[in-house]
């Protein structure tokens, strides 16, 4: 008795689909998946039997088979995307997992300020990894907490207004520059010299560590081009900050009217930097809202320079440390990048809005 050979269903193409197969095909713009389904499908419709195309292509047969398949129901979008997979089951029961969340939105442990994954798991009788999972599917994270403040300055709209709209349009035949002070920069010595990086495991430093004096950084961030003006000086008075306003005068073009945004420090408005400012008639100050800090650029820019120089940094003097800040500000001046803003005004006064309407909803 002869066996009975299983015969496929044919596969015949449009001219549309023909043309996306072949564009698939090529592998220019797809994954390699999408790739080898593509070329499957095409040897299936010219007829070419399910064996040859697997031994062609280098797969199974039942791999060959299930994409014929796939197609034939879906066609072109059935081959996009993987083939469903029927999963584990899911061990929590969905009340459970509510009650997971509810709990970490709306409760706090006894005796603690936040929920950790232990507390959690001992409360609601799952284990440490099922809370994990949970948070994370969930977006949750009790242990992080982010610093904000609502500015309660009296004319915020007018300052925002103003500061934003020298980043989106500032004046013709004029710069920019994001102006403030980094007070007391510390030189730190560590105790202990510390162990390099090594293959599976991280360098080392000493918790504790000797002080040797503090210096303060005065920078101005050009909007226009990303460089920064900068110097360190012993203080932050007025004093210090008029010479570095003539170190700016110094340091830009002749004739381009200068807009400086500050803080509201009470250097900035001291009588005799106002005398200063009516001598020189380019420099115009534009303040920030009080609690704004986040409106100055140039605080993006010291950020940078904590990170990246100043806090794993080693510094056995004051005069080392105001080298090692020279040294990373001449580099940065070397390739500099502009900081762009891109929030307009009305975007960041609805988010403004929406905060005030959540804290008034606590009280």
């Amino acid at each position: 008795m002869v066996p009975c050979m299983r015969v496929a269903e044919a596969i015949t193409l449009s001219p549309d689909e023909h043309a996306m197969l072949d564009t698939w095909a090529n592998g220019r713009s797809v994954s390699l998946r999408v790739v080898q389904r593509a070329n499957i499908v095409r040897m299936a419709a010219d007829g070419i039997l399910n064996q040859d195309i697997a031994h062609r292509l280098g797969t199974s047969r039942p791999t060959v088979q299930l994409w014929r398949q796939r197609f034939l129901a879906l066609r072109l979008a059935g081959l996009e995307k993987d083939a469903p997979r029927p999963g584990r089951l899911p061990k929590i029961a969905q009340r459970k997992v509510r009650a997971v969340v509810e709990a970490t939105l709306h409760t706090q442990p006894v005796g603690a300020t936040h929920w950790s994954v232990r507390t959690m798991a001992a409360a609601q009788g799952v284990s440490r990894m099922a809370v994990q999972r949970i948070w994370r599917h969930h977006n949750l994270k009790p242990h992080l907490v982010k610093p904000f403040k609502l500015s309660r300055d009296k004319h915020f709209v007018e300052k925002l207004t103003d500061v934003v709209g020298l980043y989106l349009n500032p004046p013709d035949k004029s710069l920019v520059l994001c102006v403030d002070e980094k007070s007391q920069i510390q030189a730190l010595d560590r105790t202990q010299p510390g162990l390099p990086i090594k293959k599976g495991r991280c360098g080392t430093m000493t918790h504790d560590y000797k002080r040797h004096g503090t210096t303060t950084l005065f920078a101005a961030l050009s909007m226009l081009d990303g460089r920064v003006i900068g110097d360190c000086m012993p203080r932050h008075r007025h004093q210090e900050f008029i010479r570095f306003l003539n170190l700016i005068d110094a340091g830009t073009p002749i004739g381009v009217d200068l807009h400086l945004i500050v803080d509201n420090y009470g250097t900035h408005k001291h009588p005799r930097v106002k005398s200063w400012l009516t001598r020189h008639p380019r420099f115009h100050l534009h303040f920030i809202p009080t609690s704004s800090s986040w409106l100055n650029l140039v605080e993006r820019w010291f950020r940078d320079i904590t990170d990246k120089r100043i806090r794993r940094g080693v510094f056995k003097s004051v005069p080392d440390l105001i080298q090692a800040i020279h040294a990373y500000l001449n580099n940065h001046n070397q390739n500099p990048k502009a900081f762009v803003w891109s929030a307009p005004v009305g975007r960041i006064l609805e988010k403004i809005a929406k905060c005030k309407e959540a804290l008034g909803t606590l009280h």
